[in-house]
């Protein structure tokens, strides 16, 4: 479960959840659980997890349930684990083979007798899955995805190592925009070529990738693009959350209110981070749930902010401020 972290929670969807009740004491669960595996109370996250899902009447993003299942197993309950595991094989298609046989989380569950026919099933879904994918623009994705991501992972050692204004920090950050500019190249040259290829040509790794290197893109660009990628959500080929990202910093570049509330800056004076300016604040989470993202309060806690709507319409002329000086 090492892989899955907090911020995919913006692309999950439940499965056949038709209301936002007690949404918000799931996440909170969630969060729970995810904080208590870091900790390695694992007892403590799987039940978390179950606590979760019995909120929305046993049913749960497609990753919580991968996640419920590493803590399981971890905690030697193999049956719930593979209660987990089989949901996903059977009534989610998981097709991850390499995530499943590889995962350490998961070795307690080698020697049963289950885990073959298991991990048989999933093999199956991913043979399946893939029998459209343009398997070239897969692996020319999936290093385009290294050259993204590789430079941002560490930016956080960086920062705890150097500090923010540290020479460490540009040099490292000169070179992620280095290589930005390098994977824009070829990503427009495949939207040009191809148009918006979805989740059956692509795989969800290669339509993330396309989204991560256009939401690190230049505004032209990024308005350029942005019909295209709101086609695709309505054709089921891109996800409403990551629209939603998308949307926000564009409105956020052009000096206007962002809609979703997922863009986040850095009071450098206060040295506090804090939400971008957001249009209707008291309504942000009834705009959020439309687009398949948590509560605001659970989304900005991950920087540490506190979010009290009250106090955010106190201060939201400030933002601003700080927003005209940073655009």
């Amino acid at each position: 479960m090492k892989n899955i972290i907090l911020s995919i929670f913006l692309l999950a969807q439940i499965d056949n959840v038709n209301s936002q009740d007690n949404r918000v004491k799931y996440d909170s669960l969630i969060i729970i659980a995810y904080q208590a595996y870091e900790a390695k109370d694992y007892q403590l996250s799987a039940t978390s997890f179950s606590n979760a899902f019995k909120e929305l009447g046993w049913k749960a993003i497609f990753f919580h349930r991968y996640g419920a299942a590493c803590s399981w197993a971890l905690v030697n309950n193999s049956d719930s684990s593979f209660f987990q595991l089989n949901n996903l094989a059977n009534k989610r298609n998981y097709s991850n083979y390499s995530q499943l046989t590889t995962d350490q989380d998961l070795i307690s569950l080698h020697s049963d007798k289950r885990w073959e026919p298991l991990i048989a099933k999933v093999l199956a879904n991913k043979t399946e899955t893939e029998k459209n994918y343009n398997h070239e623009l897969v692996a020319e994705l999936a290093i385009i995805d290294s050259e993204d991501q590789g430079g941002r992972q560490r930016l956080d050692e960086i920062e705890q190592k150097y500090g923010r204004e540290s020479k460490q920090m540009d040099s490292l950050w000169k070179d992620i925009s280095f290589k930005d500019s390098i994977n824009l190249i070829k990503i427009i040259k495949i939207l040009d070529t191809y148009g918006w290829q979805g989740y059956d040509v692509l795989g969800q790794d290669g339509v993330t990738t396309q989204f991560l290197v256009i939401q690190h893109a230049d505004l032209k660009t990024q308005e350029k693009y942005l019909p295209m990628m709101q086609e695709a959500c309505k054709n089921g080929k891109f996800s409403s959350s990551s629209l939603a990202l998308l949307e926000d910093r564009i409105a956020n570049r052009n000096g206007k209110l962002q809609i979703y509330g997922s863009q986040v800056g850095f009071d450098k004076s206060k040295e506090v981070y804090y939400l971008l300016p957001v249009e209707d604040p008291d309504h942000i989470d009834e705009r959020r749930a439309k687009m398949d993202l948590g509560p605001i309060s659970e989304y900005v806690s991950n920087w540490d902010i506190i979010w009290d709507v009250e106090v955010y319409k106190k201060n939201l002329p400030y933002y601003l401020e700080l927003q005209k000086k940073n655009n």
